[in-house]
């Protein structure tokens, strides 16, 4: 133990005259306020969430619809020593482990859900999809993921 470090004894007693001095500073009122709140205590009641037609699975699914996600669409990946990221510099080429022409990842959310091809729409870039995950096959990679 340190010199700087307070005993037990010491420690027990600066608890002790931290409790009596809050205690000192809460007035009467609110003690009993805090007091009477307690006794006023209530079970919550909750809405009844028992299957309905509207909050069957597949039911109302308009509750959900304006629900934003994220949606990216994966070029490639590639995994470098960070010394070679500070190597990087305009001009610099960076390799990915995706072949060209090989169709690219659609994730929504991070979890796989289709593959498409590039194309171009009115001079910007869009993704026409090839081949849509099917829901087995997306619980198939959540359960190994």
């Amino acid at each position: 133990m340190s010199p700087d470090t307070p005993s037990s004894d010491e420690q027990d007693a600066m608890a002790a005259e931290w409790a009596a001095a809050l205690a000192e500073s809460q007035p009467a009122e609110v003690a009993e306020e805090v007091h009477s709140v307690s006794e006023q205590v209530a079970p919550a009641s909750f809405a009844n969430f028992s299957p309905t037609p509207n909050n069957m699975p597949g039911g109302d699914i308009n509750m959900i619809l304006d629900i934003p996600v994220q949606l990216t669409v994966e070029l490639g990946r590639t995994r470098i020593p960070i010394k070679n990221i500070l190597q990087l510099a305009q001009g610099s080429v960076v390799e990915l482990d995706a072949l060209a022409g090989e169709p690219m990842d659609v994730l929504v959310n991070g979890y796989l859900i289709a593959q498409g091809e590039v194309v171009v729409v009115n001079d910007k870039f869009g993704i026409r999809l090839t081949d849509i995950v099917t829901p087995s096959e997306r619980m198939r990679r959540l359960s190994k993921g």
